[in-house]
């Protein structure tokens, strides 16, 4: 409101339209400045003599007008009643511009007189909305750019230029600028340059105030760029035109004394100016920078603007002139001499990098409003770029720094429209410098170097050229030439490490972090399918539906890589045999199956790497379609508008012209009806064109071969050239530029073979500008990976291998630092795009850095470890990648158990690195190994030396700053020891290595894979016989780790178990001794199978059999662990019964406990175990029935332990028939009639093999269980009416089971002496009373088949028994219970009707076989039985048969009968 405003910005020109009479407190003010100006500047005229003495004179000569037009101004200044704004500026400016453009003051008073005018422009008291603006704008700037004054001294002089400067850089920041015109900015411009110019022969501050005054007023002029239309209607076809700096207009700094040296403004007497035309402009002198300034009018690419078009409000027209100017300055900089005096830095440097820096703030200010301006982009395209090219293979540091800035910056504004620029750039200018063998200086080297860093620390700098460049057939590999130099650059080889090494990774490490940061920004797809080409289509003509849209131009440039590379193949397979090239790239689809002539030119046309003689040679050969092919291959060039000497070169660069005469006229044909058919000029007709090739080939051969002696000149090349334009001479200035351009650049007829980056010659730019026109779009790459997985497995190896031996010749923390974080993007990306190999290389480098791998000849390794930082960083760096990214670890695994394997034979590994998830809350199986230790990495505390103790296995207890193979105590650790030490261990607790194993179930399952067979590899094979105990300790613990992330991968068991079973199969079968290895493989095997069963039923049989190993273990093994494997088996079954429903399962276990049986210490669990399953059949199944049984009856026969262990089992076996009884009830209710005779069958079996179980404990030597196991089958044979038997089981069971018993019996009693067997009368008692029972029970259900034998079979038992000797003599009892027996089973057969004597023919031989066994037992009971028979008359007759058993229809026992048997039930 009431502020000066001394704006001294760009923010100068934006609009703030305000009221001046507000702005500030009254007029009044306003008009006391301008006074106070007025005033200072007829003070300075008056101290000078020529204005003073015309007041002293008196005499009426009228006063100086300059005088009185300012003293006119005081008289009005203070009257005026209007506000400011409506007062015309011209008025209060008038007499100071009259002062400043007169040639009669003297520079103080000139000096004054822009002092004035720089305040009233400073301190807004005009603005965009006064009165009559315009006007007043183009009188001061006309006023100023033609200033005139007489130098009275150098100061003086450089005083009136310094403010000329301020006062022009004032018009362009204050708010009225705007209504300048295109002319007048460009007048300011040039105003502004020639002081510059001029600056250079005086003071080093007037120099430095011009140059930074040009710069503002190009920021000012480019600031507002982004806010001006497109004014392509300023382009005009006229002939007034306007240009910066031509010959005949330039402006004069001088007075008429410029005749005089001393008080010239110039330099050496002449006005130095370069300046923009204007009508007042008087031309004196020539200008210095004529050279750099010939307009923009002759130019083919700069049409010049209309002069109408120059006086609008300035926008475009004068940026374009600016702009054109500045790169002019560029054009011409070596033609320009400078003054042997000037003070400046040599001239070749000085010029260039002005010129650069203003170009660089004009493309800074721009931006991409640029490419809304044809005419500027165009410069920038073609003459700019071209110059950066040059100026880029300067010797200068400052140059190219300065140039890769302006490329920088063009990048990231016009990169769209700068394709094959930004390649050109790379490819002949920083891809040349960077490298040493291209000659360019350290600092060239550097300089590039630090430019490409930068551009690789661009998000999608690399993307971008890998899609546009390396993707395009026609371009050259960028992204991997860039990626190989980075790569190549960071490597020492056989030298320290460098700067530019450092610098080097860092560019490579850059382009690694771009991608890694890519990944969190989402994938298109993880797995892009493999790129295949099923049919031909023209290579050369692939497009992209929308280059904007990923999913349209991702696949299509993975297309055209694909492509690319399957040139790069077949130009391989050609330079060997061309036919066989043309083969394999029709076998690829990449030509026609039937070649045609287009495609195989349109092959040579765009596939680098040909051979070019081979090439050469195709393309002469006289066969028709070689021909064809030389014509298609012409018709792929473009020599529009283009010099005949330029398309000559641009096609000789593509193959080498053959010898042979006639081969180089065919070529030359083709090539001439090409170049008449696109630029005939002034060529009458194609045999010109061929005429005139072939004179230049002869002049270029003529000038540049050494063994010509005698040059062609001038005046014979045009005389050699006459009438051959259709019989009319060509115009001698053309020849004449075609002469020199031929003798100043050879036309190489043998170009460079392969690639190499080389130089941008005139002809090459040419046809890059002509390219430029036709190239694909260029594509702008978003931050998503669409394209990493390819760029990233191009540039992986060489990436990892740099980074590693940077690693390796580092000394600083800073670098490592760099290079870790390197590894860590590598790791990132590799496992991101699932590239296996990748990640396992680099886990293998890494490893080498741990020094864990390295055999140790360190005497205290645990302090080399903990004073080694890289060691330690690459350690966690090992580590973390394991735990991150362990999914994609393949091989790599391998390697980092070698680490882990290191740091427990140091004892550095915590406690519980081989506990698994639920380790935590089950108690270890194994006392032994069971205590959990209390310290941890943060507890553990440094005692004193002594002797080393190793980590025992799950426990590994840390070293205590032990060497592994010193015993004597030594002293106490120093600081600089136990800082190492600590350093160790918290080295160790950042790896977190326990989580590797307890967070395996997450892994995926190719790598899990591999983790558990590379434990397996680590651990070793076992060895039969003695293996050192490092190398057990190794297996051991290898082991543990395999069974902890076995447990913790119960899900995915399927995968690990055929490799865990096979090893520890391995280590049970080889193993002789007892050992550690042995034992942790059994009781780990136990754990697996106890863990799994409950997860894993359909696992169950094979888990389980996995057990029988426990069987084959050596006897000394097995005897060692017999106790603790029957603990573990019973916890198994405890826990487990109800998930092992398999018989080959329930073998195993049963197996298992069988063996305990006779085992002193193992017995009782192994008991226990069995009595788990058979107490109240809980758990019998039909599949272990008889498998439990059997191990009873073991349990039974086994002395080992009290006899009530053995009658104990005995009622296991006994109640097991409960089981069978309610199995039969259950088939009989739940399935049909074949299913329930089935089962009926099963279940017969059962009992049968439970009976003859029994019928072998009824030998035992022990008379209590002898006599126990008797009535516990007299139980289960009677016990079984719930039970439906098959009809033919009962014979069986009498067989095998009841006179096989009794016969055995009868056997021991007879055969084994008392002390053996005690009381064995009591025994045979028991069992021919059982024999008596059961044939009575089973009396009316015996067929007639079987009855007769089983009879017999009773009858002659019971008569052995009657007649045995016990103890050398009868036994009276058994003389009286037999007897008593029979007697009893006789009635029973007499009162049911089974025994009846019947009269037939032939007799009844049941009969009489029955009495005639009786008479040898009790001849008496016959008659106690059948008392009213007539015995004579029922003698039997030989040859009769007679007698029968009784059909079901007998009448029943009747219920007073004293010998009926223990209810003997009916069979349904």
């Amino acid at each position: 409101m009431g502020r000066l405003k001394l704006q001294s910005g760009i923010k100068a020109i934006e609009e703030e339209p305000e009221d001046l009479d507000n702005f500030y407190s009254n007029k009044t003010t306003l008009a006391c400045m301008i006074n106070a100006e007025v005033g200072a500047v007829l003070a300075v005229m008056r101290r000078n003599v020529r204005w003073g003495g015309r007041y002293m004179s008196g005499d009426d000569q009228m006063e100086h007008s300059l005088i009185q037009s300012l003293k006119a101004l005081r008289k009005q200044i203070f009257s005026w009643q209007h506000p400011w704004h409506t007062i015309n500026p011209a008025v209060y400016l008038q007499p100071f511009l009259d002062v400043i453009r007169s040639d009669e003051t003297g520079a103080p008073i000139t000096g004054v007189a822009l002092s004035s005018l720089y305040k009233i422009l400073t301190l807004d008291i005009i603005d965009q909305n006064t009165v009559n603006i315009e006007d007043a704008m183009h009188l001061v700037v006309d006023a100023v750019t033609s200033c005139r004054f007489e130098v009275t001294d150098p100061a003086s002089e450089e005083v009136v230029l310094m403010k000329i400067l301020h006062v022009l850089l004032a018009c362009i920041k204050t708010k009225a600028s705007i209504m300048l015109t295109n002319q007048h900015v460009c007048t300011i411009v040039n105003t502004c340059f020639r002081i510059v110019h001029q600056a250079g022969s005086k003071g080093e501050l007037l120099q430095r105030i011009a140059r930074h005054t040009m710069q503002e007023l190009i920021r000012c002029i480019f600031f507002h760029l982004p806010d001006v239309d497109n004014t392509e209607h300023a382009l005009v076809h006229g002939v007034n035109s306007v240009q910066i700096g031509g010959p005949d207009n330039d402006y004069t700094f001088g007075s008429k004394q410029m005749e005089n040296s001393n008080g010239s403004s110039g330099v050496d007497g002449q006005a130095s100016c370069v300046s923009l035309g204007s009508n007042a402009s008087k031309v004196e002198g020539t200008s210095v920078m004529e050279e750099s300034t010939m307009g923009v009018s002759n130019k083919r690419d700069g049409l010049p603007y209309d002069l109408h078009l120059m006086t609008e409000p300035y926008g475009i027209p004068c940026m374009v002139e600016i702009f054109h100017f500045l790169c002019s300055l560029l054009n011409v900089v070596e033609h320009v001499g400078m003054d042997p005096r000037s003070n400046t830095v040599a001239f070749d440097e000085d010029v260039p990098l002005f010129a650069l820096s203003l170009i660089n703030s004009a493309i800074e200010l721009g931006g991409p409003s640029i490419c809304h301006h044809p005419r500027l982009l165009g410069l920038i395209q073609d003459e700019l770029f071209r110059n950066l090219m040059q100026f880029g293979l300067s010797m200068s540091p400052l140059i190219l720094s300065l140039v890769c800035s302006i490329v920088l910056n063009l990048y990231h504004h016009l990169r769209t429209e700068l394709k094959l620029q930004l390649e050109a750039f790379f490819s002949c200018v920083i891809l040349r410098l960077a490298q040493s063998r291209f000659g360019a200086s350290y600092q060239q080297q550097e300089v590039a170097m630090e430019a490409l860093v930068d551009f690789c620390r661009q998000k999608t700098f690399m993307v971008e050229m890998y899609a546009n460049l390396d993707c395009d057939i026609t371009c050259s590999n960028v992204f991997e030439d860039l990626a190989n130099l980075l790569s190549k650059s960071a490597f020492p080889v056989n030298c320290p490490l460098s700067a530019m090494h450092i610098l080097s990774l860092d560019g490579l490490i850059a382009v690694i972090q771009r991608m890694a940061e890519r990944i969190g920004n989402g994938l298109v797809t993880p797995e892009q399918p493999p790129v295949n080409i099923e049919e031909y289509t023209p290579f050369w003509m692939v497009k992209c539906d929308d280059y904007n849209d990923p999913n349209h131009w991702v696949p299509f440039v993975r297309r055209r890589k694909y492509i690319k590379r399957r040139l790069m193949i077949g130009a391989d397979h050609f330079n060997r045999d061309p036919k066989k090239g043309l083969e394999f790239l029709q076998g690829t689809h990449l030509l026609p199956d039937k070649l045609d002539p287009q495609s195989v030119a349109c092959f040579f046309r765009f596939t680098a790497g040909l051979d070019k003689n081979l090439v050469g040679d195709f393309l002469g050969n006289h066969d028709e379609f070689c021909v064809q092919v030389l014509h298609e291959f012409a018709g792929t060039f473009d020599f529009q508008d283009m010099n005949l000497d330029t398309a000559l070169r641009l096609f000789l660069e593509t193959f080498r012209l053959p010898g042979e005469s006639q081969k180089i006229q065919r070529v030359l044909e083709a090539f001439s009806e090409r170049y008449y058919e696109q630029s005939p000029h002034i060529l009458a007709n194609k045999d010109a064109a061929l005429l005139l090739s072939y004179s230049l080939i002869m002049l270029n051969t003529d000038q540049h071969n050494v063994q010509v002696k005698k040059k062609m000149t001038e005046e014979d090349f045009i005389r050699n050239s006459r009438r051959i334009n259709g019989g009319n001479d060509l115009p001698r200035e053309y020849l004449s530029e075609l002469y020199h351009s031929i003798c100043k650049n050879e036309i190489r007829t043998t170009p460079e073979q392969g690639a190499g980056f080389p130089e941008m010659t005139p002809s090459r730019w040419i046809d890059l500008m002509h390219k430029s026109k036709k190239t694909a779009p260029f594509i702008v790459s978003d931050s998503r990976a669409y394209l990493d997985h390819d760029m990233f497995a191009i540039m992986s190896g060489p990436t990892i291998a740099a980074i590693s031996v940077v690693f390796d010749h580092a000394e600083h923390e800073d670098v490592y630092q760099t290079c870790i974080d390197g590894f860590l993007a590598v790791a990132k990306i590799s496992a991101c795009h699932h590239l296996e190999d990748v990640l396992d290389d680099l886990v293998v480098s890494l490893c080498k850095f741990t020094t864990l791998l390295n055999p140790s000849s360190v005497e205290e390794p645990v302090l080399a470890f903990g004073d080694d930082t890289k060691a330690r960083m690459a350690t966690v760096t090992v580590f973390t990648i394991a735990n991150r990214y362990g999914d994609y670890v393949r091989t790599g695994w391998r390697n980092i158990l070698d680490c882990i394997l290191r740091l427990h034979k140091l004892g550095l590994l915590p406690a519980r690195v081989a506990s698994d998830a639920a380790d935590e809350s089950e108690v270890s199986p194994d006392p032994g190994h069971g205590k959990p230790l209390t310290n941890s990495l943060s507890s553990v505390h440094m005692q004193s030396i002594g002797t080393p103790r190793r980590s025992s296995g799950l426990m590994g207890r840390f070293s205590q700053l032990l060497s592994l193979d010193s015993e004597e105590p030594r002293s106490q650790p120093t600081e600089q020891q136990l800082a190492a030490h600590q350093r160790t261990l918290q080295t160790i607790q950042k790896c977190h290595i326990d989580s590797i194993f307890t967070e395996s179930k997450f892994l995926q399952a190719e790598s899990l894979l591999q983790l558990a067979r590379a434990l397996i590899w680590a651990a070793g094979r076992p060895q039969k016989g003695n293996s050192s105990p490092e190398d057990e300790d190794t297996a051991v613990f290898c082991l543990e780790l395999l069974i902890a992330i076995t447990l913790n991968n119960r899900d995915r068991i399927v995968l690990l178990w055929h490799g865990v079973y096979e090893y520890i199969a391995n280590i049970v079968q080889s193993t002789l001794m007892p050992g550690a290895l042995v034992e942790k493989a059994v009781f780990g095997l136990l754990r697996i199978c106890q863990r799994l069963l409950p997860y894993k039923e359909n696992l169950a049989d094979e888990l389980l059999r996995s057990l029988q190993l426990v069987l084959k273990l050596d006897a000394r093994v097995a005897d060692a662990y017999c106790e603790q494997i029957t603990q573990e088996v019973s916890r198994l079954v405890k826990a487990n019964a109800t998930h092992i429903r398999s018989q080959m399962g329930w073998h195993t276990i049963t197996s298992l406990l069988s063996i305990t049986a006779r085992h002193p210490e193992a017995s009782e669990a192994g008991f226990d175990a069995l009595v788990f399953i058979m107490s109240d059949g809980t758990h019998l199944l039909p599949a272990n029935y008889v498998l439990c049984v059997d191990a009873a009856r073991q349990f039974a026969e086994s002395r080992v332990g009290q006899a009530e262990r053995s009658v104990h089992a005995l009622d296991l076996m006994a109640g097991s028939l409960n089981c069978l009884v309610w199995w039969s009830q259950e088939a009989k209710q739940a399935m049909g009639e074949e299913e329930a005779a089935k089962s009926s069958q099963d279940i017969g079996e059962m009992w049968l093999r439970l009976m003859q179980g029994l019928r072998k404990v009824c030998l035992d030597q022990r008379e209590e269980i002898r006599n126990h196991a008797l009535l516990s089958l007299q139980k289960c044979l009677t016990g079984v009416d719930g039970i439906n038997l098959p009809h033919g089981l009962w014979p069986q069971c009498f067989d095998h089971v009841i006179f096989t018993m009794l016969d055995d019996l009868l056997e021991i009693a007879q055969g084994h002496s008392q002390k053996d067997y005690r009381n064995m009368e009591g025994t045979l008692i028991l069992a021919v009373k059982l024999l008596s029972k059961i044939f009575l029970r089973l009396l009316h259900d015996l067929s007639q088949t079987t009855f007769c034998k089983l009879w017999l079979g009773v009858l002659s038992r019971m008569e052995k028994y009657v007649k045995i000797k016990v103890r050398g003599k009868k036994s009276e009892k058994l003389h009286e219970v037999v007897p008593e027996l029979l007697k009893n089973i006789l009635l029973v057969m007499k009162t049911r009707g089974v025994l009846v004597h019947r009269s037939a023919l032939g007799g009844d031989s049941l009969w009489e076989l029955t009495w005639l066994h009786i008479n040898n037992i009790a001849p008496s009971l016959q008659s106690e039985v059948f008392p009213n028979q007539n015995w004579e008359q029922s003698q039997p007759k030989q040859g009769e048969q007679g007698g029968s058993l009784v059909s079901d229809e007998a009448s029943p026992i009747p219920s007073s009968e004293p010998v009926a048997l223990e209810g003997g039930g009916t069979r349904s």
